[in-house]
């Protein structure tokens, strides 16, 4: 009996005990076609009949798919939830064949909010995102009672849907995602794939949608790569002197192939204004100095040779080039081409990037205090810090600074990378990504705001660049979800840029 009295699959929640899905008891509607014992028509009204009164019931309903339903004598689900108002109205209609079976529902109350993270339930079992992966304990008669906290907060993963899906709108993206990652416990605080489906109605146009952007599509994620090459050389000991020049004004000639810069942007660079101007050609030559082998090292180190770390079952498999690298491969993987990676690859390697240089797998379950995992070191916390400058002066001075939210101290990159496609890179379609960190001078979240082939529109200044999409959404996410995340805005703070900010003078802003 007391069993009889659990729900029949434990509650879901956010970090803070907000209900995200729910068992309840419900009604099904079922067509039962013997219902009457006579063997004569299984309904008193015509099939056309009974169909028109359901689908004044359920607007939803075809009658004419419905009328060949009850036509055709076999029984089966009319539909799977029914309110105990409309059974009511199922009950009036009067015809002993429409049965209403008492079964237990899936209620998702915040509707699409965090689809991909939750999944869905269809006849008891739990499908795509946690509700696969904690089908076992949600099930347990011995725990049904007691809810799982998830690591997200509700309020936040609102917030990034809702900027995110506005960003998405302005610029006719064809897809988006983003993610917002606790840098010191690897939580996800939030995260998004766009459009998203309604565990609540999983029909087929939904199950279209159930495919996860952040953890399971791989892309070759451009420009956001340069900040970890400059890590890598600074970590390496080849850049002691970060008032260091290479060269910016001419070409790399690697055989037939030429590394360039978009425009030219100046004779010599040194990596600060490398950063803040995005050059190509000068990352190039940093990492053709770290070399292949420590260049592959240490993207394997950032978990960019596996399947991104979290419980989720939908995880992609980057494409990582085998063997040892050459030259130019090492080359041009520096500044975001010839690796793919997801948008949660590239979220924890830029938390590992802020936060002292620790990479910690990414978790969709709540980290108690001091239980979060000790990780592995890639970045020295020297390195760490130089890099906290650097991404800083990137949207002080660079290509992040539409991202710049007043007192939030973001850091962060562009990455604007054309699409691969039949015959090479396709020059009208990209991919476009800002990777940011925020508050600078003591790092506690990065975000990551990716479009999939985002166009040129009046919102965006007919412009297709990170620069112009991705980065902005992040500067309107900041001040929504920073104080909720106990990150106020303190116009009187600042990252101490005092021994580099001299660094970044002469670069084109």
């Amino acid at each position: 009996m007391a069993d009889a009295l659990l729900p029949t699959r434990a509650e879901l929640t956010d970090r803070n005990g907000v209900t995200l899905a729910r068992a309840f008891p419900a009604y099904a509607l079922w067509y039962n076609p013997v219902a009457l014992e006579d063997g004569g028509s299984p309904l008193v009204k015509s099939p056309q009949a009974v169909a028109q009164e359901l689908a004044a019931i359920f607007p939803d309903l075809d009658p004419a798919v419905l009328s060949r339903q009850l036509a055709s004598r076999k029984a089966g689900y009319i539909r799977r939830r029914v309110l105990p108002e409309d059974a009511n109205k199922v009950q009036a209609i009067g015809e002993l064949a429409l049965e209403l079976p008492r079964e237990s529902d899936r209620h998702y109350p915040q509707g699409r909010l965090a689809a991909h993270v939750l999944g869905y339930v269809t006849d008891g079992e739990g499908h795509v995102g946690m509700e696969a992966v904690l089908d076992e304990r949600l099930t347990d008669p011995a725990q049904r009672d007691q809810p799982v906290a998830l690591s997200i907060d509700a309020r936040v993963q609102g917030a990034l849907e809702d900027e995110l899906g506005r960003g998405m709108r302005l610029v006719n993206a064809v897809g988006a995602a983003g993610i917002v990652l606790d840098v010191d416990t690897g939580e996800v605080m939030a995260m998004a794939s766009l459009p998203a489906f309604d565990p609540n109605r999983m029909d087929a146009e939904e199950h279209k949608l159930v495919f996860n952007k952040v953890t399971n599509q791989v892309y070759e994620l451009g420009s956001t790569f340069k900040p970890l090459t400059v890590a890598a050389a600074i970590d390496a000991g080849l850049i002691p002197d970060i008032s260091r020049q290479w060269q910016a004004s001419r070409p790399l000639v690697m055989g037939r192939f030429r590394i360039r810069d978009l425009k030219p942007i100046g004779a010599s660079l040194n990596a600060a204004q490398t950063l803040a101007s995005s050059s190509n050609i000068v990352t190039a030559q940093i990492a053709d100095e770290l070399g292949p082998a420590r260049m592959k090292q240490t993207m394997a180190e950032l978990g960019f040779n596996e399947r991104p770390y979290i419980e989720l079952p939908a995880r992609g498999f980057p494409i990582w080039p085998s063997g040892e690298w050459p030259r130019l491969r090492a080359m041009t993987i520096s500044y975001g081409h010839g690796v793919a990676v997801t948008p949660l690859h590239l979220a924890s390697a830029y938390a590992t990037m802020v936060n002292g240089g620790i990479w910690r797998p990414a978790t969709l379950r709540k980290v108690e205090p001091g239980q979060a995992p000790r990780g592995r070191r890639v970045f020295k916390e020297s390195t760490s810090q130089r890099m906290n400058q650097l991404v800083r002066m990137i949207s002080l001075y660079g290509t992040g600074r539409t991202a710049d939210a007043p007192g939030f101290r973001v850091g962060g990159k562009t990455g604007s990378a054309e699409k691969p496609g039949d015959g090479g890179y396709q020059r009208t379609t990209l991919v476009s990504t800002f990777a940011s960190a925020f508050p600078m001078d003591d790092p506690r979240f990065v975000i990551i705001i990716m479009y999939d082939e985002p166009k040129g529109t009046a919102a965006s200044s007919y412009q297709r660049t990170a620069a112009w999409n991705a980065a902005p959404t992040v500067g309107r996410l900041v001040p929504r979800i920073g104080p909720l995340l106990g990150v106020y805005p303190d116009e009187g703070r600042e990252v101490d840029l005092s021994d580099v900010d001299h660094l970044i003078k002469g670069a084109r802003k």
